[in-house]
């Protein structure tokens, strides 16, 4: 039995290292570093060989410990060992090149300048040419930020003894991203909340990156739960952002994988916590996102809006459409008429932040009194005169014809000033009707209110001049 198990040990050894072969990355763990070498399990029956050198930084201090995980190349097959390498560097001679080829293994190489077409790399003390196409897995938008970099490539192509050399940094990248994307496949499921990087902006919404080679888009409509007109608003290219893996879609081309994604998704919804937020009479302040004909919608948090009618705009003066009083952009003080949670949906009052006029006009305007106004309209009736702000009274035609002065009345267009006395105040109906100044000339003495105090004897001269003159 312990011969048959010595046999089926053996075979299985075997199998371990005839399964690898050059240009096979693996991954192993450092069990051992001497002075020249770092010996690494790479699961076969062998050790692995790296040289120390490779795993050394600029300062010349070795950068890997024992226990450490190390991702390699194998580039040659032994019975006693298997070598290992991050990357063929260094000079090397024909028959170095010649097996980085065949077997498909990566040579270290620096972009040393831009030519037509690609890029001058220099693998092994030799120039090659790596095509533009062939320098990264995605499109190249800024050739010249490569210049410079030291990176690892697949030579694709080697003939006239090693003096036509291409190589592509594409053909790496596509196997490694191939090998991430089965493996996010093979752990995610729609709903999932994974982290990724912005790769890019569109009008339309951004890409991001969950693994190398798996890009998905994240439609604008799911960027924030705030309204935003552009992904600009929101995210900048390098961003590491955390999404809801929605699913995926058939794309336009053959074979094509569309992933769809939503960053406010992975979010709370901000209207779960609004009534503990808002409430009827807080006062806000918010930005005007959208106009309607018949108001404005507000945005009072993040995701959160709320609709001010027009008829909620103002107490000063009549508003007509929205755009006469603010514009999308413009910050706005309001007052939280009501809230409904269920149909998400919050209305506000602009005019009640800034305070009703009305309220204080009693005090403010005492029938008898005279005030200076300003002409707002006329009508045929009479003219309208504005007092303050959202209080207008009437000065009626008929009592503008009694008059008798320097004032002419019927000269009298929107703008001027003119003063007026105050003859009856209906704050139910919100109206004051005016005078022209002089007792005299009240048209209505009905209403008309002697101030306190005032002398019996001249209301009574006032009404039967009133009389007098209606007969």
């Amino acid at each position: 039995m312990s011969e048959d198990f010595a046999e089926l040990f053996a075979s299985y050894e075997s199998q371990r290292k005839a399964a690898l072969k050059a240009g096979d990355k693996v991954s192993g763990t450092v069990i051992s570093i001497g002075q020249k070498s770092v010996f690494v399990d790479c699961g076969a029956s062998v050790d692995g060989i790296v040289d120390r050198e490779e795993l050394l930084n600029d300062a010349g201090e070795l950068t890997v410990a024992e226990g450490d995980t190390l991702e390699l190349y194998v580039v040659g097959l032994t019975d006693d060992s298997v070598r290992l390498s991050k990357a063929l560097t260094g000079a090397g001679g024909l028959n170095m090149l010649q097996d980085a080829y065949e077997g498909g293994v990566p040579v270290e190489g620096k972009v040393r300048e831009q030519i037509k077409g690609g890029f001058h790399v220099e693998i092994m003390k030799r120039r090659a040419f790596c095509p533009v196409s062939q320098i990264d897995s995605r499109y190249v938008a800024n050739p010249e930020d490569y210049v410079g970099q030291t990176l690892q490539f697949r030579i694709t192509k080697l003939t006239e003894g090693g003096r036509n050399i291409v190589v592509s940094r594409r053909a790496l990248l596509e196997v490694e991203q191939q090998q991430a994307s089965a493996e996010f496949f093979d752990g995610v499921k729609p709903g999932d909340v994974v982290e990724g990087t912005v790769t890019r902006l569109a009008a339309f919404g951004a890409f991001v990156e969950l693994v190398p080679g798996v890009e998905g888009l994240v439609h604008i409509s799911e960027i924030s739960w705030a309204r935003i007109q552009s992904p600009e608003e929101a995210l900048s290219v390098g961003d590491r952002v955390r999404v809801k893996y929605l699913g995926t879609s058939a794309g336009k081309k053959p074979g094509e994988t569309r992933l769809s994604l939503s960053i406010k998704q992975a979010q709370d919804d901000p209207w779960k916590t609004v009534s503990e937020r808002f409430k009827e009479g807080d006062k806000v302040t918010g930005k005007v996102v959208k106009l309607m004909e018949f108001g404005a919608f507000v945005e009072i948090a993040p995701g959160i809006e709320g609709l001010v009618h027009v008829s909620e705009m103002s107490y000063a003066k009549r508003i007509h459409k929205p755009g006469d009083v603010v514009q999308v952009g413009d910050m706005v003080a309001a007052v939280i008429k009501q809230v409904d949670v269920e149909k998400q949906r919050i209305s506000l009052s602009m005019r009640d932040a800034e305070g009703d006029p009305w309220l204080t006009v009693s005090d403010k305007y005492p029938v008898g009194q005279t005030f200076e106004g300003t002409v707002e309209k006329r009508q045929q009736f009479g003219l309208f005169v504005n007092l303050e702000p959202g209080v207008t009274g009437l000065l009626p035609q008929s009592v503008m014809a009694k008059a008798e002065g320097e004032v002419k009345y019927d000269k009298l267009v929107a703008g001027d000033k003119v003063v007026v006395s105050i003859e009856s105040v209906n704050l139910r109906d919100r109206k004051i009707s005016l005078g022209t100044g002089k007792k005299d000339e009240v048209s209505d003495w009905k209403g008309y209110k002697p101030q306190a105090g005032g002398d019996m004897g001249s209301l009574g001269d006032v009404l039967a001049k009133a009389l007098k003159k209606k007969s």
